[in-house]
């Protein structure tokens, strides 16, 4: 529901008092709320609308504003400012229990309570909620949680109050509550800029803003020192590692408005108080220039480099293999015939310490791997696959018959609270393994190859497979990319297209734009069913409907994909007419037509069975960045939102929502190392400064059976032709090449 336009009328402020009956519609994020009060000596209910913090059911609201008229609704109350009170009455007291504002007590709970101590009710929660033992059914845990739930709604409700003041939404006081909890009011007076640092989705704008109104200088070192650190983090959220000290100054003092000589003092005090890391290094030009690190990225870089180094210096751990035997062998025991490349790697893999494996789609990546696991488990290897994402162990582990684990999985990462925690595998305790192969390892980032070079033990093989030429890493880091590029571990490439692979569009598609040349397209359904298809459309409009009807009819009909789980919209951006944003909204309602429970939360409607991405990773949950599933069920009174992922249900806090979003159509960066049986990729010129060919060939590659193009012939000739990458600056190539 929107704010429509009203008719105010001129009246002076009056003030008016009632009790909350019902709350028609609130909008967690801006606390705009439209209530329906019973006001003494109305005989009617009264609509009232205004921002208000955390209402609830059964509260009394004394309210100043004025009298207005909606065209629709008709007669409302402006809320300019107000205040509430807990109910007085026995019916309002448990109307106020009823809402929803304790977890774990609903309308039954609520009466039994009020029937117990009446009016009383609150005054017990209050100061002697140990008397709800009283109460048939509630035990020591449940007394325990209702104590813990009444306590912290009204020191959010206190939390709400005062970020509304600065025009924070009040969806966001739960997260600020949940990191400093009952010291967040002293916390945010002190410094509000550790919103920005602390608080996902808050942001340094939002942070600013507030300390602003606080009264904080705009050359406050606080507000510089934070300044830094956002833009830092802006960068590594672009995928560098590091970035150049002038970069750095010049960009911070650009958002600051500040002179670039008290952005250069801010990344000095950062540094001094261990915010950041500083590093001396020879450019591309032989010029001395400095490196500006996060700590935990410099810390990674440097220990990737001399784990993997001394990884390779190692004694190799294997018997000799004579490949002249074992490559007949191996041919017989599969049923296959190996390529002349795949030959070369298989000799390089078990003469090998470390090894790359790199090649695009039907290039027999995975039958080398069954050849390796075949060979090495013959002569008595314990041998660990792993990759990534947990769509990519399965079909790791349905290609080679062999169990493949996630990365964290395999590491046995244990969660600290939602976004952090620790692996129980390091050099301390090592994974029990003589080869470890890696697959997608395009996907790994900094942080991750850090953690799975310190498990491997002590003379083990590593083996590396990937698509260098997919995107990189969602993650920072260009870790694959960086490892080729340093030239001090064997790699081979594998280009050779298998016959079979041959007959597939896609991947013929993707090797041609991969080589620079435009794909070749079925210009009709008419000529049979095939699997690469192009929809010329310009207008991106247009474009919108022509994707809405493939997904929902033309594409199931023709190939009988499931329109959910079957077909995956991909596309370059997350604006315009076919940005995620906007197909979101617009496949949503065609395609989750049920009337399921709903969620409103931060500006979206949650729905029961709407298609949802998991965009950070949550070690606690054992779910990451980029995983799909969907909204199983809805649970107000718990406040809790239940989804269906890969790997079982997942319970998510009303207040976690924000880790979710719409999943019918995603960015193509996000759908690394997934595969889905049909993609929709509309590629206009309107996704000009995202149109490269790295990002083509990704989204290209992820339909398994079926790809289909909507756009224009000229933008993908644009993306074809633009091989220059996004640089993302890094140092472990560079780091290895040194040898330190």
């Amino acid at each position: 529901m929107e704010k429509e336009e009203i008719n105010p009328q001129e009246t002076q402020s009056v003030q008016l008092a009632g009790q909350i009956e019902r709350i028609t519609y609130t909008n967690a994020e801006s606390g705009y709320t439209v209530l329906r009060l019973r006001v003494k000596g109305r005989p009617e209910l009264v609509t009232a609308v205004g921002s208000i913090a955390l209402p609830a059911v059964g509260e009394e609201l004394f309210m100043v504003g004025g009298w207005q008229y909606h065209p629709k609704f008709g007669e409302q109350f402006r809320i300019d400012t107000c205040r509430t009170s807990a109910p007085s009455t026995k019916s309002g007291i448990e109307k106020y229990l009823a809402s929803g504002l304790i977890k774990g007590v609903g309308p039954s709970m609520a009466e039994k309570i009020v029937a117990r101590f009446g009016s009383d009710t609150l005054s017990v929660l209050d100061n002697e909620p140990e008397r709800l033992a009283e109460i048939p059914g509630i035990g020591g845990k449940k007394i325990e949680s209702i104590q813990k739930s009444w306590m912290e709604q009204r020191e959010i409700r206190d939390l709400m109050i005062f970020l509304q003041k600065y025009g924070i939404g009040t969806g966001y006081a739960v997260r600020v509550f949940k990191q400093y909890g009952s010291a967040s009011l002293e916390v945010l007076t002190e410094n509000p800029y550790r919103l920005a640092i602390d608080i996902f989705g808050i942001g340094f704008v939002s942070a600013d803003k507030i300390a602003s109104s606080m009264g904080f200088a705009k050359e406050s070192h606080l507000r510089i020192r934070a300044g830094v650190l956002h833009v830092m983090s802006q960068f590594v959220s672009e995928g560098h590692i590091y970035v150049p000290i002038e970069e750095l100054s010049e960009k911070a003092a650009e958002i600051l408005s500040v002179s670039v000589e008290l952005a250069e003092k801010g990344v000095e005090d950062a540094r001094l108080a261990e915010e950041l890391i500083t590093e001396w290094y020879k450019d591309e030009d032989g010029e001395d220039d400095c490196a500006v690190y996060l700590p935990a990225f410099h810390y990674a870089e440097a220990n990737s480099a001399k784990n993997l180094l001394k990884l390779m210096s190692a004694p190799f751990n294997g018997q000799y293999v004579n490949p002249d035997i074992a490559i007949p062998w191996v041919q017989e025991e599969l049923k296959i015939e190996l390529a002349e490349q795949q030959k070369e790697a298989l000799k390089t893999a078990v003469s090998s310490q470390v090894m790359v494996i790199t090649g695009g789609p039907g290039t027999g990546k995975t039958t080398l791997i069954r050849a390796i696991l075949k060979i090495r488990e013959a002569r008595g290897y314990t041998v660990m696959l792993a990759a990534p994402t947990g769509r990519a162990a399965k079909r790791m582990t349905e290609a080679t018959g062999h169990e493949a684990k996630t990365i964290h999985r395999m590491l046995e990462y244990v969660g600290r609270g939602g976004m952090s925690g620790d692996f129980m595998r390091d050099e301390t305790n090592p994974l029990a393994c003589d080869l470890l192969i890696v697959d997608e390892a395009s996907m790994i980032d900094q942080i991750l190859l850090h953690h799975l070079l310190k498990a491997i033990p002590k003379g083990a093989s590593l083996i590396l497979v990937g698509d260098v030429n997919q995107l990189p890493s969602v993650g920072p880091g260009n870790v694959l990319k960086d490892i080729i590029d340093s030239g001090v571990c064997p790699t081979v490439s594998l280009n050779e297209i298998f016959r079979q692979a041959r007959e597939s569009r896609i991947v013929v598609n993707a090797h041609k734009i991969n080589a620079g040349e435009m794909p070749d397209f079925d210009e009709d359904y008419a000529s049979g069913l095939k699997d690469f298809y192009f929809i010329q459309q310009e207008d991106p409009d247009k474009a919108l409907e022509v994707i809405k009807s493939l997904v929902t009819d033309r594409i199931p009909k023709s190939f009988g994909f499931d329109p959910m789980d079957g077909i995956q919209v991909l596309t370059p951006m997350h604006r315009g007419s076919v940005g995620t944003m906007k197909l979101n909204a617009e496949l949503q309602k065609v395609l989750n037509t049920a009337q399921g429970a709903k969620l409103q939360r931060l500006g979206r409607v949650l729905q029961e069975g709407d298609k949802v991405m998991q965009i950070k990773n949550n070690y606690d949950k054992d779910v990451y960045n980029g995983d799909i599933g969907t909204i199983f069920r809805i649970d107000g009174e718990e406040m809790k939102l239940i989804v269906k992922m890969d790997n079982g249900l997942v319970s998510y806090d009303f207040a976690e929502s924000d880790e979710l979003v719409h999943a019918y159509a995603v960015s193509i960066h996000k759908s690394q190392g997934s595969e889905y049986p049909a993609v929709v990729i509309p590629i206009l010129t309107q996704h000009y400064v995202m149109l490269q060919r790295n990002l083509l060939y990704t989204g290209i590659t992820r339909g398994k059976k079926l790809v289909v193009i909507v756009g224009t012939k000229k933008a993908l000739a644009i993306a074809v032709k633009n091989d220059k990458t996004r640089r993302r600056w890094t140092r472990l190539s560079a780091r290895l090449s040194a040898g330190k």
